[in-house]
């Protein structure tokens, strides 16, 4: 379906819903869903303006629309924003967001026999998917209810799918600072039964690792329990390799189908569940080389065609050049630096990644030349240095030298200019 059709097609269901009754508007909603899903980002953010959510909100208060059928369409437009990473906020400038955050608060202080939970979580799903902020009084009241939600072990399709839309929503809580007493019991009995049992869907359980690692901003006593109590970087290692084990390579990421599309769409979630996770970590952990490794094969598998994939792993790759709880032997030993070694020698275009390329040098530099400072023992200095030369011998001087012959033009066009000791480690 080209753009202007889908859209077209989309905007003459949503005016056809005041005419139908419930049944008719659930099926109508149904097909606008998937209108949704098939959407472009440009396309998305031309539909959903505040002027529709207000229509919403006119329906509803004509009862013209029902809560529980706007609440379905609602969830899906959450969902997909969620995923795609839209930062519009246009639900927050509507009339509906205040009708919902009011129905929220009065749903919870009701008598716990004459409260509602699933329309609770209803609302409180949307309120996390659709909203670009939250207030802590909110926060306390949504958190606890999906919660509730997530730890259901029914393995039914149904309730697997609400306790994936859930913790999606959870993991869009970001930047915000939470009481352990809110969640922490719960995601950790979360995440444990499913590593016993492996009942979650490869989206929730990453949102659910995605929700508990963003906390890690305000509380970094957390990562002894992510790291050695639950072993993150285990588990994120085994994720990504099941996940990429059947995906095809070969194809260029618009040729992919929507199956291929949604594994991809995971894999940069835990890319950047990583990067929180990494910018925050401060303990080593022996479990990063098997990580390391992982995260490099997925780069090599994708480079050719998925660009944006690759784009994001070695980003990833500087970061951890940098982070100091990681071992500087760790990163030697595994792929890391002969995977960007590799693709130095090769380079013929100076862009973006080729800046990334030589700022992960930079970066391992940086490191090497800072630890030798502090090892006064002059033969162990002597041996770190031994280690990265071989490193570089294995893909060979000639074409590493034809590799960072572009330096001196690099230095003209990126702000990533080189360190005056990589003499010490190159040779060029």
């Amino acid at each position: 379906m080209q753009t202007t059709s889908r859209i077209k097609r989309f905007n003459e269901l949503f005016s056809g819903l005041e005419d139908c009754n419930e049944d008719e508007q659930r099926k109508k909603i149904g097909k606008m869903n998937e209108i949704v899903d098939g959407m472009n980002k440009k396309e998305f953010e031309s539909v959903f303006k505040t002027e529709l959510y207000d229509k919403m909100y006119e329906m509803i208060e004509e009862r013209k629309l029902s809560m529980e059928s706007s609440l379905v369409l609602l969830k899906s437009v959450g969902c997909y924003k969620a995923l795609k990473g839209i930062l519009i906020f246009d639900f927050e400038r509507s009339s509906l967001y205040i009708v919902l955050e009011k129905m929220i608060v009065e749903e919870d202080l009701k008598k716990k026999e004459e409260k509602n939970e699933k329309l609770l979580a209803d609302l409180c799903e949307c309120h996390l998917l659709l909203s670009g902020w939250f207030s802590s009084k909110f926060l306390s009241i949504c958190v606890p209810c999906l919660l509730k939600v997530a730890l259901n072990k029914d393995e039914s399709k149904e309730a697997q799918k609400d306790v994936e839309m859930s913790l999606l929503a959870l993991s869009n809580v970001e930047h915000y600072e939470l009481g352990k007493e809110l969640y922490l019991n719960e995601i950790k009995e979360i995440i444990k039964y499913h590593q016993e049992h492996r009942n979650l869907m490869r989206l929730a359980y990453q949102s659910a690792w995605e929700f508990l690692i963003c906390r890690l901003y305000f509380d970094k006593s957390l990562e002894k329990v992510i790291s050695n109590e639950l072993h993150f970087a285990r588990e994120a290692t085994r994720e990504l390799e099941e996940q990429t084990r059947n995906m095809d390579w070969k194809k260029k990421e618009e040729e992919m189908d929507k199956e291929e599309a949604n594994e991809v769409l995971i894999i940069r979630r835990w890319i950047k569940t990583l990067e929180i996770y990494f910018s925050c970590c401060q303990l080593w952990n022996e479990e990063y080389v098997g990580l390391f490794n992982s995260i490099v094969q997925i780069y090599r598998a994708a480079k050719d065609n998925c660009r944006g994939i690759s784009y994001q792993f070695i980003c990833l790759l500087r970061s951890f050049a940098t982070n100091r709880a990681l071992k500087i032997d760790d990163l030697l030993e595994s792929e890391a630096v002969g995977s960007v070694l590799e693709e130095v020698t090769q380079l013929h275009v100076i862009d973006e990644q080729t800046s990334n390329y030589l700022d992960f040098f930079k970066r391992l530099c940086e490191r090497l030349n800072s630890e030798s400072k502090m090892e006064s023992d002059t033969a162990k200095r002597k041996e770190l240095k031994r280690k990265v030369l071989e490193k570089m011998e294995e893909g060979g001087y000639e074409d590493f030298i034809i590799g960072f012959s572009c330096c001196k033009i690099i230095r003209q066009h990126f702000f990533y200019y080189l360190v005056p000791f990589i003499d010490d480690y190159f040779v060029y």
